[in-house]
């Protein structure tokens, strides 16, 4: 799939996706100083489009932002959320991926710039799963990286920033050419974080599911939103450090993002897990039918106007 469209949102205005553009000297494309978020639409029973979680998104978007010291005061969180309806409204989509950016635009050059502008788009496409329908069906292949997920005092661990993602790319290239699908990040301590997209859950022996603290991993909406549904079927779900070698011998294995939904693990490092595990399918099931308003205590926050 691509990710062309009609429309998208550029500091303000709908514009056409060809004349979406920026100089060549934008301070982003060569220093990595920028915000991201990705966030997802599905399609409801009703025909309109439900944007999951738009507010904590939103809200992590300008946190991010915050953090980077790029001041948005135009672009508040009710402002942002009427743009994502724009954008969705104007390609008639009813499924998709949005994706608002805020990054440092063409001006002045150098590490102490601090005048250039501070652009913010939000574009839409078509996207299905991000690890292809069989990864999401029968699991995925995870390989440890050399690479060690950015130390705290190195990286803002609660921001999405453009440059932080470096690390993540050339984790996940490393892991692909050695045939695998994705990359299982450790810490600088040696404990499981994340992947290079999505955060880890595993299944113990006692039944338990576990997945890493806060501490070292960004805090994924969809990782709460996981908890909380493992929570309302009365799963214990613990935080806490652990090893790989505790998904080794974990009874199931599974991933959670934005993009990769509730995404099963096969295979950790060559080492074969079952998958999909009971507890993964049930988790994968109820969240889909979150995302989609089928489930009561849980639905979409935002639906378009039409």
């Amino acid at each position: 799939m691509g990710i062309e469209s009609d429309f998208i949102w550029f500091d303000g205005a709908l514009v056409p996706y060809a004349e979406a553009k920026v100089h060549v000297l934008t301070h982003t494309l060569h220093y990595g100083v920028g915000v991201f978020e990705g966030i997802r639409a599905y399609e409801q029973d009703d025909g309109r489009a439900g944007i999951w979680r738009l507010r904590e998104h939103l809200d992590r978007f300008l946190l991010s932002a915050r953090m980077c010291r790029m001041p948005t005061p135009a672009w508040g969180v009710d402002a942002l959320t009427e743009a994502c309806l724009d954008v969705l409204d104007a390609n008639g989509f009813t499924s998709a991926y949005l994706r608002p950016l805020a990054f440092l635009g063409a001006g002045a050059m150098g590490l102490g710039a601090r005048t250039n502008p501070i652009q913010v788009v939000i574009a839409a496409w078509r996207w299905g799963a991000y690890m292809g329908e069989e990864g999401l069906a029968r699991g995925v292949r995870l390989k440890t990286s050399s690479l060690v997920r950015s130390h705290p005092n190195a990286a803002l661990q609660s921001a999405k920033v453009v440059g932080h993602y470096v690390n993540n790319i050339l984790a996940r290239y490393e892991a692909n050419d050695a045939g695998f699908d994705e990359a299982l990040m450790l810490d600088h301590h040696g404990f499981v974080a994340e992947g290079t997209g999505e955060n880890i859950f595993l299944v113990d022996a006692r039944g338990r599911v576990v997945t890493p603290p806060l501490a070292n991993v960004l805090p994924g909406i969809t990782r709460r939103t996981v908890i909380e549904l493992l929570e309302h079927d009365g799963v214990e779900v613990v935080e806490q450090f652990f090893g790989r070698d505790a998904l080794y011998g974990a009874r199931e294995v599974f991933m959670v993002g934005t993009a990769a939904e509730v995404t099963p693990i096969r295979d950790v490092d060559g080492i074969a897990i079952d998958a999909p595990g009971p507890i993964t399918q049930r988790v994968q099931s109820v969240y889909l039918d979150a995302v989609r308003g089928r489930v009561p205590w849980l639905r979409p926050y935002v639906t378009t106007r039409s």
